[in-house]
């Protein structure tokens, strides 16, 4: 569940109330977007276990009109005027892979996740930084500067990322 937001029907954490809000402007964001919507059975387990490749129900589409009222998602495909929703009992919102799993209400046994069907990095160029390393506990971080277009970029590595990043170096 590492960097996934959650919100369960019922449940008084703290956080519940403000996760669901994330959900919920995540959740209008889509508007117009391509997604894609696929159904599984759950029998036990996570769903990051269950086979998400593309199969012959799954759709894709450009959303329209995604919104939420109470606590059920409504939406609309493109060639339908018909207004599709479900009200779930759990919600997982996956940020890093722009997926959200609906757990609905009424079928306990059932998952859907909608998953944008692209998701677009904004990339930064910068051309013979200033550079600058240093160790804070066992974290490395590397600072980029760019003086020309006034932009700092610090990255962390934790011991696992650098020795990932030291394998990929010539």
């Amino acid at each position: 569940m590492e960097g996934k937001i959650l919100w369960q029907q019922g449940n008084s954490q703290p956080d519940n109330l403000d996760n669901f809000a994330v959900i919920q402007q995540w959740w209008s964001s889509l508007a117009n977007k391509q997604v894609m919507l696929a159904q599984r059975m759950i029998s036990h387990g996570d769903v990051d276990q269950l086979d998400w490749e593309p199969q012959r129900f799954d759709e894709v589409f450009e959303i329209k009109n995604p919104e939420v009222r109470g606590i059920t998602l409504y939406w609309q495909k493109p060639d339908s005027p018909q207004t599709r929703n479900t009200t779930p009992h759990q919600l997982i919102l996956d940020p890093r892979l722009q997926q959200l799993y609906i757990f609905p209400q009424s079928q306990k046994q059932l998952v859907i996740r909608v998953a944008l069907r692209e998701v677009n990095y904004e990339t930064i160029e910068v051309k013979n930084p200033y550079w600058l390393y240093r160790r804070v506990g066992e974290n490395h971080i590397l600072t980029l500067r760019d003086n020309h277009q006034q932009l700092e970029v610090k990255i962390t590595l934790n011991p696992d990322s650098l020795s990932q990043l030291k394998e990929q170096l010539p």
